[in-house]
């Protein structure tokens, strides 16, 4: 999850004799049947370790070893293994690097391992063709995907004279916003109590803001401007998968950019970097209305004190609802020196069994369909919605996120020029500019 911040760093905490929390461990050990797996998500590591009594019991001559290290260290480290040769033999990883480590022959097609024991990949309902490289190949089996949605802050929705169903039937265009520019106007509250679209409003002193920031440096905008301008149709590549450019300048695209940064214009939302907090804090603390995270965000917003927390999905345009959706996958190290034992983690690991134990936690969406319901029923129990997610998946409202080559030069190009135009630095024929830079560096 968290995709740009994984790239640009773009879904964990040591677990005692199963899990290490700092520990190398890579490469994988034939004798003693040791599989090393690495991930960045503390979270998911200890739901994870939910699965390991069973792939013990079913393969007691194999231990598994979970390692989870912080975001800004973990891909550091995965390159200095794969220079060493000590790489974990499976790992989690986020699709804008498929490009480069199948690039550079560091991590293992599965096309073979799947045809020898018969694994059923028709099992995940989402991300799958998102781990085929330009060879045609499968690089990584779905471990979970990721979308965004609008979290709420229901009390606030009431007092302004809406219901929840309000805020879950938002249409948008970008012209006038639709029902979703007229609901953030209406939510927003000056310091005097006067609203966002009644006469006397102070956009200079704002108690509370509609919604959250939508601005964002991240060249997919996954949890800020991106479902509002995909309900227009557009998308992020002009190709689902390896795209050679994205389209960064199409016109839907900047007149849905027009309308987000003029949101903190008109005071309705905050300006670009004016919050340093994070959205449960901005919720919690009244600061604003309604806020804009991820799907891993939903079982932390349910849990700040004092809220009652409403989600809705994305407004509904004129292409209807859709969305950009992250999928995360496991990807084997090409110099594991135990393939048969790590090829039977990773599957057990895209086994329903396993997706159902971790994902009753809620910290990731599983990829397979019966074990999200799993993950959602047991969440609803504790009074956490995931129905806007399950129903996004239902409808197919989701379009993955397209792998590419060259990711993190992509970031590095792209992240400056969005935050300069969302600081009023730079205009939109920025765009122009911007859909040129991809094309160049798609074409390397």
């Amino acid at each position: 999850m968290k995709l740009q911040r994984i790239v640009a760093g773009a879904a964990f905490v040591g677990l005692v004799a199963t899990m290490t929390a700092c520990s190398g461990g890579g490469g994988g050990d034939s004798a003693s049947g040791t599989v090393n797996w690495w991930t960045w998500d503390e979270k998911q590591a200890a739901s994870y370790e939910k699965c390991l009594p069973g792939f013990e019991e079913a393969n007691p001559d194999i231990k598994v070893t979970i390692s989870q290290y912080a975001v800004d260290d973990y891909f550091t480290k995965l390159t200095a293994g794969f220079v060493s040769g000590s790489a974990p033999d499976a790992f989690q990883n986020s699709v804008p690097l498929l490009g480069a480590y199948a690039g550079q022959g560091q991590i293992m097609p599965l096309d073979d391992l799947i045809a020898k024991t018969g694994f059923d990949t028709s099992v995940f309902s989402v991300g799958l063709d998102s781990w085929k490289y330009t060879d045609g190949k499968q690089y990584g089996l779905p471990l979970d995907w990721a979308a965004a949605a609008f979290y709420f802050n229901d009390d606030a929705v009431t007092a302004a004279g809406y219901t929840a169903d309000d805020i879950k039937n938002m249409t948008f265009d970008p012209e006038t916003g639709g029902t979703f520019g007229e609901i953030v106007a209406h939510l927003t509250v000056d310091a005097n109590g006067v609203r966002g679209d009644e006469p006397g409003f102070d956009k200079s002193n704002v108690k509370t803001y509609g919604v959250g920031s939508l601005a964002s440096g991240d060249f997919n905008g996954q949890t800020s401007w991106n479902g509002l301008v995909s309900s227009t149709g557009w998308r992020l590549g002009d190709k689902a998968s390896w795209p050679t450019k994205f389209n960064y300048d199409d016109p839907a695209f900047a007149k849905t950019l027009d309308y987000v940064r003029g949101l903190a214009d008109q005071g309705f939302a905050p300006q670009f970097g004016q919050f340093t907090v994070g959205g449960a804090e901005q919720l919690g603390s009244g600061s604003v209305a309604m806020v804009e995270g991820g799907s891993w965000d939903v079982t932390t917003m349910a849990k700040v004190p004092g809220l009652k927390l409403g989600v809705a999905f994305m407004p509904t345009g004129s292409d209807g609802r859709s969305v950009i959706s992250n999928s995360n996958a496991n990807n084997i190290f090409v110099g594991t020196k135990n393939v048969d034992a790590t090829w039977k983690w990773v599957t057990y690991m895209g086994s329903e069994a396993c997706q159902s134990a971790a994902g009753v936690d809620g910290t990731f969406l599983p990829s397979i369909a019966a074990s999200m319901q799993v993950a959602a029923d047991a969440q609803a129990e504790q009074g956490v919605d995931l129905s806007p997610f399950t129903d996004a998946l239902a409808n197919d409202e989701l379009y993955a996120a397209p792998p590419t080559v060259n990711g993190q030069e992509v970031v590095d190009t792209i992240t400056p020029l969005f935050e300069a135009y969302f600081s009023h630095e730079r205009d939109n024929d920025v765009f122009a500019e911007m859909a040129q830079k991809t094309e160049e560096i798609f074409a390397k």
